[in-house]
């Protein structure tokens, strides 16, 4: 039952929120946390930079990496099923990525190649280690990465399934297959393979194993309600620049329709996925699934390589972020959950019996601060 905002636990976050709400930091905001079994939702600001259309509880958000724990939770509910092993070769179902080839060296021509030492599998998908990802690093192959149109970004790319797998297949990898922790690009790879597993399309096997059971009809690919969506931004200097507008991609069906980046959705849903997770997966996974989901999934070299990227005593489980180590208060072992780079996160913490989620339209950079505030405002209250 969630408190009016005079009674909340959580009064200090809320005034916070709006505190960046009146700085121009925020355009506006909703959070949801659940505490001890007690659920609290608000809502502040606007929609849109210098609007009047008020955020509510339900107001729609693009959730950017946030996606990516439903890209899990989705493929190991087919797993379960055994419709798909985490061992199976991808190659079964796409035949892009058959006979890839590995750089020699991962900055160096992307002509010089070798064979890969093993098939790519479900499994290297799940854990982000197929050998492909995000490079960052203004490498021939990261330019021809992004030449290409294949990300990694905050929105979906604007291409046909066929297509991505088409040109990614003639990309060669920047790693052999379950070497190296590499972001996004495989859960784009992940969503692919999950159609066609399933012989139809994502939005319809999402909402068949996940997002119907647990009654998220806020949930999908598109925004469910476009006159609930607002605009999207990124900092840029000491303003803002518009990456998708309210009538924009993310209010109709895509082209393309992935895990990485690519689901809009509400505080309260978010909130009521997370939690199931946490209650231990009912009716959507097993308890066994869950633990598989949340537990670390990378090796020490793994973890090392992708220290910078996780942050702080953070490794990576199947889709989701796991902390290892303690970092922050906050941050101790086993909380697990993610962030989006349009201003998204959402984190469970079963030894705190605490599950949250701050949805904004204010992407992060590496500079950012607002959704650790939000999280330390968050463990200040408990």
């Amino acid at each position: 039952m969630a408190h009016p905002s005079h009674l909340s636990r959580f009064v200090t976050v809320w005034s916070g929120l709006q505190a960046q709400v009146a700085r121009g930091r925020l355009p506006g905001f909703a959070a949801a946390v659940r505490y001890r079994g007690v659920t609290e939702v608000h809502a502040g600001g606007c929609l849109e930079l210098g609007g009047t259309t008020p955020v509510r509880p339900d107001s729609l958000f693009r959730l950017a990496s946030l996606s990516k724990p439903f890209a899990g939770v989705l493929a190991l509910s087919v797993v379960e099923d055994g419709l798909l092993g985490l061992d199976d070769p991808v190659s079964r179902w796409l035949p892009e990525l058959a006979e890839p080839r590995v750089l020699v060296d991962r900055a160096g021509r992307l002509d010089d190649t070798v064979p890969a030492e093993r098939p790519i599998t479900v499994r290297h998908l799940l854990t982000s280690t197929p050998g492909f990802g995000g490079l960052w690093d203004d490498s021939p192959l990261d330019q021809a990465v992004h030449a290409a149109g294949l990300g990694p970004g905050p929105l979906p790319p604007e291409l046909v399934p066929e297509e991505y797998l088409a040109r990614l297949g003639e990309l060669p990898l920047a790693a052999q297959p379950g070497a190296s922790w590499l972001y996004h690009l495989s859960t784009e790879v992940l969503s692919v393979l999950l159609a066609r597993v399933a012989g139809q399309p994502l939005h319809e096997l999402l909402h068949a194993r996940v997002t119907g059971p647990l009654g998220l009809a806020d949930t999908g690919f598109w925004a469910t309600d476009p006159a609930r969506l607002g605009p999207a931004y990124l900092p840029d200097g000491a303003g803002f620049e518009l990456i998708d507008p309210a009538d924009g991609r993310s209010s109709r069906p895509p082209v393309f329709e992935g895990l990485a980046a690519g689901l809009v959705s509400s505080a309260p849903d978010v909130l009521a996925f997370f939690a199931a997770l946490a209650d231990g997966g009912a009716p959507v996974l097993g308890p066994g699934s869950v633990a598989a989901l949340t537990s670390d999934a990378l090796t020490g070299a793994q973890r090392a390589e992708a220290a910078t990227f996780l942050g702080a005593g953070r490794s990576w489980g199947l889709q989701v972020g796991v902390q290892v180590e303690a970092a922050e208060p906050w941050a101790q072992p086993g909380r697990w959950g993610w962030d989006g780079g349009t201003g998204t996160t959402a984190y469970a913490d079963p030894d705190r019996d605490l599950v949250a989620v701050l949805l904004t339209a204010r992407g992060t950079s590496p500079a950012e601060s607002f959704l650790g505030d939000f999280w330390q405002a968050v463990h200040r209250c408990l």
